[in-house]
């Protein structure tokens, strides 16, 4: 049997799976909780060992920066060794050094992006959070097929969304509307998933600040950060979005951005 190249991908993502609160009360958009969820999956064009020293590099200058170091959220990672770059939760001055380290890294990003509507989750979910993961992750994948390759998917822990089960599920779905779409093609590559956490797996926090980015442009408007890295985000769908179906409006990259009018009201 030929040899087949091993290629790997880093997965993180945005927002959170939540609809309902107590008494299965609605609570999209409040108290914390997003309008949308987002997963989203980068790839890196240059050695992964000379990025993952970058960005290690530039976490000890932060750790050994003074006026960074005193900061209360990084001197507690500090003390408790769990120190990884966050975007939610790194200062201003971190998440500017981090965008200055991706604008450098030759990489390209794509992602998904699911409104929560509680009629598609309710009737297309069944009203389950993986299942919402789960239909996300298949349509990120669903395209990743026609190369014959070993494709490991490096994708961030979370919970029981990242179970085995649910990201076999996923695979599943995706397979099947890849088939369904190309029915004169088959299937070569062969996926398989690396559950990961960003203080091991410190490429996780360049995709966790691409879709942090994508995040800001579809719950504030806010574009600066996507702007600034947008030439490296090769596509964005925004999944349900039914009113842009029309000549795949709901698709977004290089040639059709992303604006503040991509909100969510």
């Amino acid at each position: 049997m030929q040899n087949i190249k091993t290629n790997h991908r880093f997965l993180d993502e945005a927002g959170d799976t939540t609809f309902f609160g107590k008494g299965r009360k609605l609570i999209i958009g409040e108290n914390g909780v997003s309008k949308a969820f987002i997963i989203g999956m980068v790839k890196f064009k240059e050695p992964l060992d000379d990025i993952r020293n970058k960005i290690i590099n530039l976490r000890n200058k932060v750790l050994n920066n003074n006026y960074l170091n005193n900061v209360i959220s990084i001197k507690r990672k500090i003390q408790s060794n769990t120190f990884y770059f966050h975007a939610t939760d790194d200062i201003p001055e971190v998440r500017m050094m981090v965008y200055e380290l991706i604008s450098e890294v030759d990489c390209s990003f794509e992602a998904v992006v699911g409104r929560k509507i509680p009629a598609i989750f309710e009737k297309k979910h069944l009203g389950k959070e993986n299942e919402f993961y789960a239909d996300l992750l298949s349509h990120l994948l669903k395209n990743k097929f026609t190369k014959p390759q070993k494709l490991v998917l490096n994708i961030s822990e979370r919970g029981s969304s990242t179970n085995n089960n649910n990201l076999q599920k996923a695979l599943q779905i995706a397979k099947s509307r890849f088939l369904n779409n190309n029915t004169d093609k088959e299937i070569f590559s062969q996926i398989e998933f690396n559950i990961q956490n960003h203080t091991n797996e410190p490429l996780l926090n360049i995709a966790d600040y691409f879709c942090w980015a994508i995040q800001r442009v579809f719950e504030r408007g806010e574009t600066r950060y996507y702007d600034f890295i947008s030439d490296k985000i090769s596509k964005v769908v925004d999944l349900y979005d039914t009113t842009k179906y029309k000549n795949w409006g709901n698709y977004y990259g290089i040639n059709n951005k992303l604006t503040s009018n991509n909100i969510i009201e």
